[in-house]
């Protein structure tokens, strides 16, 4: 009995292990430079209202007179609706400038910090900024 016992606890601790081990790898901001801050200037192409994160791609305008298509991640829907976003908060067409943390491998892309709107409106992952 007691071994038996032994064994359940073993095997719990080895389900708890590994699910916070996965749990962790989902929130890596390894794909980001996160001591590094990128501002892009463009037009919202769609944004994304779906968990477990948000996406705003933003077509920039390149030095060789085409556009590259930023694609922007931010936070789940959940977390930022109870800080005023909605679905409705980036609408294509658009014009937008966004300061991300860019992909460290220099594609596209970047983990979303605080943006601009045409409007003048600011917005930022702990509240519009004129709400505080």
């Amino acid at each position: 009995m007691h071994m038996q016992r032994i064994s359940i606890a073993a095997l719990a601790l080895i389900i708890v292990v590994g699910t916070a081990s996965s749990a962790a790898a989902h929130h890596s901001f390894a794909a980001f430079n996160i001591t590094a801050e990128k501002t892009i200037t463009g037009t919202v192409k769609s944004f994304e209202w779906t968990n477990p994160h948000t996406w705003v791609f933003i077509d920039v305008p390149n030095d060789k007179g085409g556009v590259d298509t930023w694609g922007v991640e931010g936070m789940s829907p959940n977390y930022l609706a109870r800080r005023g976003w909605s679905k409705t908060t980036f609408s294509p067409g658009e014009k937008v400038t966004v300061v991300v943390r860019p992909m460290k491998d220099g594609s596209h892309g970047g983990m979303f910090v605080r943006a601009t709107l045409a409007s003048g409106r600011e917005l930022t992952f702990a509240a519009e900024a004129a709400d505080r």
